[in-house]
């Protein structure tokens, strides 16, 4: 990944990481928590790309794994959002720009039950049954109801800054210089019509047209003598 792309995620899954701990989780609502931390893997994924998504998913889920109020096995919701990240980036639009918000919002409905249901999968692989004691239920429409309202805060303002990063202004800069570079050669190739072997408007052209004229010359001064 680029420099400005890994300083950018690090930076807003550590916000994410934050303000989950410290206030989402602690606001005590029925069923899930808002998974503030899975709608930034989301929008950065469906800028960055798959491979981008699932690296920064990890990093992220293995920050939140490695978090103080974790009780479950490290690794656990690393899987799950890199998982989530690789398949959110396969949705990438060429242009990095979406069109409607129907599409995120799907993706986002999609993720969050999707996170659910592996995150209680990749549980019960090791031995943690906590899900079947809350209710895998109640837990995924309070997981997609809770994201679906927060991602409108969310998404389209880690996406626009994600979109802002990839432009880098040097290479732009030189890009551009290039391209008047060539359109001023070019004008000036095509203004001047100095051209080596051409016809008209040519060097060559000229040096043909002066020796013609002085052969002219030449003969009419040898029509005169005679």
């Amino acid at each position: 990944m680029r420099l400005n792309r890994i300083l950018l995620s690090t930076a807003l899954v550590v916000v994410a990481l934050v303000v989950q701990v410290s206030v989402l989780s602690r606001l005590h609502l029925p069923g899930a928590v808002p998974d503030l931390l899975l709608l930034t893997v989301l929008a950065l994924a469906m800028v960055y790309g798959h491979v981008g998504g699932a690296l920064v998913g990890f990093g992220a889920g293995l920050l939140a794994d490695l978090a103080p109020p974790a009780d479950h096995a490290a690794g656990r919701y690393a899987l799950v959002l890199c998982v989530i990240g690789y398949l959110a980036g396969l949705i990438k639009p060429e242009t990095g720009q979406v069109k409607s918000a129907t599409g995120p919002m799907a993706v986002v409905v999609a993720a969050a039950l999707g996170s659910t249901l592996l995150y209680a999968g990749v549980g019960a692989l090791v031995g943690d049954t906590a899900a079947r004691h809350v209710g895998l239920a109640g837990l995924l429409i309070s997981a997609a109801v809770y994201d679906l309202l927060l991602a409108p805060f969310v998404v389209p303002g880690i996406m626009a800054l994600a979109r802002r990063s990839e432009h880098d202004p040097f290479s732009e800069t030189a890009a551009a210089s290039k391209q008047a570079t060539d359109i001023s050669s070019g004008w000036l190739s095509s203004g001047t019509g100095l051209r080596i072997g051409g016809q008209r408007g040519t060097l060559g052209g000229l040096k043909t047209k002066a020796r013609n004229r002085t052969t002219r010359v030449g003969r009419i001064k040898g029509v005169k003598r005679l």
